[in-house]
């Protein structure tokens, strides 16, 4: 009766986690029987008994499914009710793999890995659901009846720092259970299906460790950003991502944060035409080698060029030096940088509800990168595009921060990670011990400086003096062709660049947009610089379409390949290269670019 077998297990194939597990349960019942010497009415108990353990993680994990989603406190509101319901399950579970049959099995030869991995993984699931989570939901229960707001844009930062410690012991948990997970003996495990079920659950995981790991460091940084001890000025470029630079775009005006005892007010945005006068940043000479000698478009390094630089350290430490040389700089001395962009700002108003414009305009959640990135230049002159981006900053910032309650910091806590993955947000703070809380929370963006988390760094920077770039699409697709036994792993990469203006766009866009001259209206022309994660190397480098050849280049004491490519309307031009890690890598190859006027940043992943 084979047949109806096999047409049972293809009906069956969608459901990926249920076939995974079907064949985790025949083949355990199988060897048991076959290798590991138990008697044929063992094996069958222990068959039921793995049916069991299967039908309650999978009630766990559904039930926490919506733990790392978007509507934190609604996911957090669910998961506080099914609690008891979710222990119940994860101890059943992990209870049975823990039982005489499976101890007994974990010893025996071939399979014992196998059950060792499968042992662990309820293990941890049930730890975090006994430990981390109830100590986590105990610090949002508390803040829910705290009075986090006291109008005006003042926040009560008491509730803040009297939760710190508590979440920062749940989070503890959590990263030591996670880390016990990751050195599970997945690879002595002979089954292929363990060893998937091990990856998917670890991902998984990993993710919700990363995501408590956020809100922790957010509350241990969210007292001394906010003022607790001292007054604190930030200043904030905005950057229009239409017009590239490696950390974002062209650095358009720049204002100022303040912030003292939970209160934050937001000062008049300057245009950078009013920092020409003090003249070019205090660059190193490999940034004004790169940058400013080698075209075709030699950039002048004064403020609305320092986002040129892909680490935020250099690009602070140049704004700061120009900003000092200012009046209003001398008066005011900033305590660190934080950059922006419009998709940053249209997440923060649709956390904190639309914004009118003085002239009537309504921007929401949905059109406000379109219109600061691209419709503005058409429709506006330059005097009044900064006047409004200004206009943006700072009535989105007095909507977020006022009448503040933990549904909106809890929110502001997950769209402020989201955005700095993408540097749509990057911060960093000339005090060492506040930066130290930035890093950890992964606000700060750099080239690739981590050997066990690989990233490849490709970052833009526009030749053609336009804002082209909102029209410039970038897609990537990294595929990871191998591992070998020291570590490291192999992957390929095809990064490709997309002019989606059409002809008819061409001609009827104004100069400002399309570009003044000098390179055919209408290109992008990318000086495009590419990092090899740390500790590995990038070979076989090509590039197909309109392209100089690239070039090994030094930035900062980091090499790296430059080079310069034009991308007329409606053509494409394809880098296409090797990627080799660090022995020491621990996960996938992940790509860090310049960000562009959306959220997706374009990235495909094959064989992960």
């Amino acid at each position: 009766m084979r047949r109806p077998q096999g047409r049972h297990l293809a009906a069956a194939r969608p459901m990926r986690r249920h076939r995974a597990w079907s064949w985790v349960l025949l083949v355990i019942f199988v060897l048991l029987v076959a290798i590991a010497g138990i008697g044929g009415y063992a094996a069958k108990t222990m068959y039921e008994q793995a049916k069991e353990v299967k039908a309650h993680e999978q009630n766990a994990v559904s039930m926490l499914s919506g733990f790392s989603g978007k509507k934190d406190l609604n996911s957090l509101d669910q998961i506080s009710q099914k609690l008891p319901q979710v222990q119940s399950e994860t101890r059943q579970a992990n209870d049975i793999a823990h039982g005489r049959l499976w101890n007994l099995a974990a010893k025996a030869p071939y399979i014992g890995n196998d059950i060792k991995t499968v042992q662990g993984m309820t293990s941890t699931v049930d730890g975090i659901v006994h430990d981390s989570v109830p100590g986590f939901l105990n610090v949002v229960n508390n803040l829910k009846g705290a009075q986090l707001s006291e109008g005006n844009g003042q926040i009560n930062l008491q509730p803040i720092l009297q939760s710190q410690q508590q979440i920062k012991v749940a989070n503890a948990a959590m990263q030591t259970q996670v880390a016990y997970y990751d050195q599970l003996p997945v690879q002595k495990a002979q089954l292929k299906v363990v060893r998937d079920a091990y990856s998917t659950s670890k991902t998984k995981l990993d993710g919700l460790a990363q995501k408590f790991d956020q809100i922790s460091n957010a509350f241990q940084i969210l007292p001394d950003f906010l003022g607790a001890n001292q007054q604190r000025n930030y200043a904030v470029t905005a950057m229009t991502t239409s017009e590239a630079r490696s950390s974002g775009g062209l650095i358009g005006s720049v204002g100022v944060l303040t912030t003292n005892n939970g209160k934050i007010t937001v000062g008049a945005f300057r245009p950078n035409t009013e920092y020409v006068p003090y003249g070019m940043a205090k660059v190193t000479s490999s940034e004004k080698a790169l940058f400013k000698e080698w075209g075709p478009m030699h950039q002048s390094l004064m403020m609305q060029d320092l986002a040129s630089c892909p680490d935020t350290q250099r690009l602070a430490e140049n704004v700061n030096s120009v900003w000092k040389r200012t009046p209003w700089g001398a008066k005011q001395p900033i305590d660190g940088v934080i950059t922006i962009d419009p998709v940053y700002l249209q997440a923060m108003i649709r956390m904190s509800g639309n914004v009118t414009l003085d002239d009537g305009r309504v921007l929401t959640g949905d059109n406000t990168a379109q219109f600061l990135l691209n419709t503005i230049y058409k429709e506006y002159s330059p005097a009044q595009q900064d006047s409004y981006f200004g206009q943006v900053a700072t009535k989105g910032t007095d909507s977020l921060f006022a009448n503040m309650n933990v549904s909106k910091m809890m929110g502001l806590m997950t769209v402020s990670g989201q955005m700095a993955t993408g540097r749509h947000l990057s911060m960093y703070a000339f005090d060492s011990n506040i930066e130290s809380e930035f890093q950890s929370s992964e606000l700060t963006a750099h080239t690739p400086n981590d050997e066990t988390k690989p990233t490849v760094g490709v970052y833009s920077n526009e030749q053609n003096a336009s804002k082209m770039d909102w029209y410039i699409h970038k897609t990537s697709k990294i595929t990871r062709t191998s591992s070998n036994s020291t570590g490291a792993r192999t992957y390929h990469v095809d990064y490709t660049m997309t002019n989606t203006m059409t002809q008819t766009e061409l001609q009827s866009v104004p100069d400002y947009i399309r570009g003044m001259g000098g390179v055919p209206r209408g290109n992008g022309v990318e000086k495009t610089l590419i990092y090899a994660p740390a500790g590995g190397s990038i070979s076989n480098l090509s590039v197909t379409g309109y392209a100089e050849r690239m070039q090994q280049k030094t930035l900062n004491g980091t090499s790296l390949y430059a080079g310069v490519v034009q991308v007329a309307p409606g053509q494409s031009v394809t880098f296409s290269f090797d990627v080799t890690t660090s022995p020491k890598t621990v996960s996938d190859l992940q790509m860090d670019q310049s960000p562009m006027g959306w959220e997706d940043p374009g990235v495909t992943k094959v064989n992960y």
